[in-house]
C-alpha cells in the first residue's frame, strides 16, 4: 500500500471533509507551513533568510464544529504541534488560512487570543520566582480578568486539580507534573471558547491523567459551549474525548472522521490498527520480534 495516498485519502486543497454546520469554531483552508532547512554553526545565522524548503503542513483543510472535540493523531513530526501553534497565533502560515471563532489567526491575532485557552506540551512559560497562584493571577490579568474572578477560578480549579497545597510555592520548586497541571489551569482559567491542548496528559501520573480526562469530559465538553482541539499519542484518551479524529502523516491530512468510522473504513479492530493501516506503518503484535 502506498503511503502517499492510503485508501484513496489525501490532503488535496479544498477536498477535506466538511462538517456542514454554520459558524464552525475552527476553519482551516488549504493551510501550509514550510520551514527553512535546519543549519548548524555559522550557517545557522543565515537560517531566518533561507528559503523555506521543509514542509510541516501540506494543504490541510478541515472544520471543527462548535462544542466538538477533535483529536490530532500522528507520529512525531506529523505536524500536530505546528498546527496548534498556528491556531494559537504563535506561527504564521506559509499559505492558506486558519480562522478561530470567526477571526483570522494571521490578520486578527489579538481577537483570536481572547477566544482560546492554549496549553503547550513544553516550554510552559511560568515565572520561576513567582508562586503558582501569582503566576495564574498574572495570566488572568493578561486575559482581562478581574482579581476577584481570578481568585475564585484559581481556588475552584486548584481544588479540582489537587493543587491547593502547592499554589503558594514558587514555580521553580514544583515538579514537572505539577507544572503541567498548573499550565492546564491557566488554559481553563478564563473559560475560553476554544481549547488548544498539545499532549495535555504528558508528565501526569496515571491517576492525575485519568482525573483530567474525566474533568474535560464531564465538566468542559458536556456543556457543549467549548470546542476542543488536542494532540495526543494515547489511544485511550482519544477514544474517550474525541468526537472526530484528524490523522496526520508527514504534514498531510490522511483522514478525518469518528473513531468508529475510521475503524470500519480500514476494517480494523482498534483505532491503533486503523492508524497503522492509514499511515502504512507496521503494527507489532505481542510476542513479535522487532527488526534489528
Amino acid at each position: 500500500m502506498a503511503r502517499g495516498s492510503p485508501l484513496g485519502l489525501s490532503s488535496v486543497p479544498r477536498h477535506a471533509i466538511k462538517s456542514g454546520v454554520s459558524d464552525p469554531a475552527i476553519i482551516l483552508d488549504s493551510l501550509e507551513k514550510w520551514f527553512p532547512p535546519a543549519l548548524s554553526g555559522w550557517r545557522a545565522y543565515l537560517q531566518p533568510f533561507g528559503s523555506p524548503t521543509s514542509p510541516a503542513l501540506r494543504a490541510i483543510s478541515l472544520e471543527v464544529k462548535q462544542g466538538e472535540a477533535v483529536a490530532l493523531l500522528g507520529a512525531n513530526g506529523a505536524g500536530k504541534t505546528t498546527l496548534l501553534r498556528i491556531l494559537g497565533t504563535l506561527l504564521l502560515p506559509t499559505r492558506g488560512t486558519a480562522s478561530l471563532a470567526g477571526h483570522d489567526t494571521a490578520r486578527e491575532p489579538a481577537a483570536v487570543r481572547r477566544q482560546i485557552g492554549y496549553h503547550a506540551g513544553s516550554d510552559l512559560g511560568f515565572y520561576a520566582r513567582l508562586t503558582g497562584r501569582q503566576n495564574l493571577r498574572f495570566f488572568g490579568r493578561l486575559n482581562h480578568l478581574s482579581d476577584e474572578f481570578s481568585a475564585t477560578r484559581i481556588e475552584i480549579l486548584g481544588d479540582r486539580f489537587g493543587l491547593r497545597g502547592v499554589l503558594d510555592r514558587q514555580a521553580r520548586a514544583l515538579s514537572s507534573g505539577t507544572i503541567q497541571r498548573l499550565s492546564l489551569i491557566r488554559a481553563l482559567l478564563h473559560q475560553p471558547r476554544v481549547l488548544l491542548l498539545d499532549e495535555p496528559t504528558r508528565s501526569l501520573d496515571a491517576i492525575a491523567a485519568a482525573d483530567f480526562r474525566h474533568f474535560l469530559k464531564t465538566e468542559v465538553l458536556a456543556r457543549q459551549d467549548t470546542s476542543l482541539l488536542f494532540a495526543s499519542h494515547t489511544m485511550q484518551e482519544i477514544e474517550l474525548l474525541a468526537d472526530r479524529v484528524a490523522i496526520l502523516d508527514e504534514g498531510k491530512l490522511l483522514a478525518f472522521d469518528t473513531p468508529t468510522a475510521l475503524r470500519a473504513r480500514t476494517l480494523s479492530s482498534s483505532l491503533e490498527e486503523a492508524f497503522a493501516r492509514l499511515t502504512g506503518r507496521h503494527l507489532y503484535s505481542a510476542g513479535e520480534s522487532t527488526p534489528e
